[in-house]
C-alpha cells in the first residue's frame, strides 16, 4: 500500500518500521528544541507530517510501549485515529504519567502509526437480539481465574 506523505517542515523525518515483521512505524517528534513534560502535563507534539490517507482507512497513532513503561508517557486520547479527509499536520497528543519530568528531545521517536482498513456501517433498529452463552454478562462476569 502506498500513502501520500507531506513534510510540512525540512527537518521531519517519514515514520519508518523498527523491525521487519513490526506492524506500526515510529514517529518523530519535529522540534527545533527540547520539551520538558511534567508529571501530569500534557502537550502537542509536532511530527512535521501531514497524510492523503484512501478511503476506508485510517491510521491509529498509539504510544509506544517502551516509554509508556519506562517512563510513563502516554497518549492523552489512548489510541488516536487521523482520518482519511483530514490533511493538517500529525501532532502526538502526550501526557506524562510518570513521576519525574520527562524530556521529548528534537527527533525522538515519540509514537508509533498503524494502518487500519474500516468499513462504514449503518444501525438495524430491533426488538430483539439473538442469544449467547454470555448474554448481559459483562464487567468480571466471566470469572477471575488465574488460569485463563
Amino acid at each position: 500500500m502506498e500513502i501520500k506523505i507531506k513534510k510540512l517542515n525540512p527537518s521531519a523525518h517519514l515514520p519508518a518500521y523498527q523491525t521487519e515483521q513490526a506492524a506500526a512505524m515510529d514517529v518523530h517528534a519535529c522540534l527545533d528544541k527540547a520539551i520538558t513534560l511534567q508529571p501530569l502535563e500534557r502537550a502537542m507534539i509536532p511530527t512535521g507530517l501531514a497524510f492523503e490517507i484512501p478511503d476506508g482507512y485510517e491510521i491509529q497513532v498509539r504510544a509506544r510501549s517502551g516509554l509508556s513503561i519506562k517512563h510513563g508517557l502516554a497518549l492523552v486520547n489512548g489510541i488516536g485515529t487521523i482520518d482519511a479527509d483530514y490533511r493538517g499536520e500529525l501532532n502526538i497528543l502526550a501526557i506524562n504519567l510518570g513521576q519525574e519530568p520527562f524530556v521529548v528531545e528534537p527527533d525522538m521517536r515519540i509514537a508509533q502509526l498503524l494502518v487500519s482498513r474500516y468499513e462504514k456501517i449503518s444501525w438495524h433498529v430491533t426488538e430483539s437480539l439473538s442469544e449467547t452463552s454470555r448474554g448481559d454478562g459483562g464487567f468480571g462476569s466471566t470469572g477471575f481465574d488465574k488460569k485463563r
